[in-house]
């Protein structure tokens, strides 16, 4: 008889053991009349009305939210390139134009310095070269424009102030770019100015001042020395022009002021010696000079006297009062021209106040000694006349004389 196998026991689980040490859970009684109630009160269920989808397949209801379709998000790839691009372009734009400025720079200094030297000058000029882009011009061999202003350029006894010209249609001549022997510049306009100042301060030895004396003339007043007085020589100079290069002077409305007494004005027949408005008030105020006067005939035929009156004035102290206290006798005094009378009665200089060496001096002096002393004319540097310029315009200002320059087809260089 076979014995049957015996089989060895489970071995123990920890885990149960340890379920068993634990505190027994408490035991729920089942809820019973809530479940009787909804068992007793059942919830109808809606029937779909019959129509014409009765026959369609049912289907369990979708509960998810409909998704709203996704937008497809554009890389910015393009842009960035577009950007990348642009930025490339602007810098490539800024550098191309600095360097053009920086090589009109250059030629801009280039040309003063070659200025300064041929036309051996102190300061420097300057040059401005326009049109945008340079180098293209340069390339091309023709500038659109370059404007040049030189200071303080001699011209015969006088220096010009300032010398302005704008030169267009400017063709290179050599070959690019340190071989160009010159140019031809096809029109030039400028101008130039003489100062006042400058013609003062070097005419200063004919102790003579211009000013601007309105319209086109320029006064001109110096001093000048006669029998130990001080007189004051005025005059008017009207400018006209020497030539194509040259400015000169025409003097007219000569005077020789004797301060406080009289002017004399020299000239051909129209000679004139007036009493100043002093002079002939002190003169009606005092009785022997006024007598002095009315004793000579033509004085007294000036003054609207006639023979007979004359004598009764000088015979009644009052009538001459009366005479002389009239609001036009001094006006009438300032009008009546001496030279002739003191030419013949030179004893009357005396009685009116004036040294007769002094008229004596004045008389001897002539217009056109006179009118070197206030004179004056200036030339166009020997350069501008090889370029063949000349002046056009000529134009009286407040600051000094102003002349129009002008020329084509001028040469420039070798």
């Amino acid at each position: 008889m076979r014995t049957p196998t015996r089989i060895p026991p489970r071995p123990s689980n920890p885990y149960d053991e340890l379920a068993s040490l634990a505190d027994p859970e408490p035991i729920t009684e089942p809820i019973a009349e809530p479940i009787a109630e909804s068992i007793s009160d059942p919830v109808p269920i809606p029937h779909a009305p019959l129509g014409d989808h009765d026959d369609e397949p049912w289907s369990p209801p979708d509960h998810r939210r409909a998704r709203r379709p996704r937008r497809r998000r554009r890389r910015p790839r393009r842009k960035h390139r577009l950007l990348k691009l642009l930025i490339a372009a602007g810098a490539l734009a800024v550098i191309l134009v600095l360097a053009d400025r920086c090589a009109a720079m250059y030629a801009e200094k280039k040309t003063e310095r070659q200025l300064q030297q041929a036309l051996h000058l102190e300061a420097a000029p300057q040059v401005d070269i326009h049109g945008f882009p340079f180098l293209t011009q340069v390339l091309d061999k023709r500038l659109t424009r370059v404007d040049v202003t030189v200071p303080h350029l001699a011209a015969d006894r006088v220096s010009i102030a300032r010398v302005h010209a704008a030169a267009e249609d400017i063709r290179l001549i050599g070959s690019l770019p340190d071989n160009v022997r010159g140019a031809v510049i096809g029109q030039l306009e400028g101008n130039v100015l003489l100062s006042f100042d400058d013609m003062n301060r070097e005419l200063a030895a004919s102790q003579v001042k211009f000013s601007d004396g309105g319209g086109n003339v320029i006064a001109a007043r110096g001093s000048l020395k006669v029998a130990g007085q001080e007189l004051v020589l005025r005059a008017q100079a009207h400018l006209r022009r020497a030539g194509e290069q040259g400015v000169s002077t025409d003097i007219d409305g000569m005077s020789l002021d004797l301060p406080g007494i009289a002017v004399y004005r020299p000239g051909g027949g129209d000679k004139s010696l007036l009493l100043h408005r002093e002079t002939a008030e002190r003169i009606s105020r005092d009785a022997a000079r006024v007598k002095a006067l009315f004793s000579v005939p033509s004085i007294a035929q000036r003054l609207g006297l006639s023979p007979d009156d004359a004598a009764a004035v000088l015979a009644d102290e009052e009538r001459l009062h009366e005479v002389t206290g009239a609001p036009r006798f001094v006006d009438r005094l300032m009008q009546v021209n001496l030279v002739d009378v003191v030419a013949d009665h030179p004893w009357l200089l005396g009685k009116v106040g004036i040294d007769p060496k002094v008229l004596e001096g004045i008389t001897r002096l002539r217009p056109p000694e006179l009118s070197d002393r206030l004179s004056f004319s200036f030339r166009l540097p020997k350069e501008a006349e090889e370029l063949h310029l000349h002046l056009d315009k000529l134009t009286v200002q407040r600051d000094g004389v102003r002349a129009d320059v002008s020329g084509s087809g001028l040469p420039v260089g070798r």
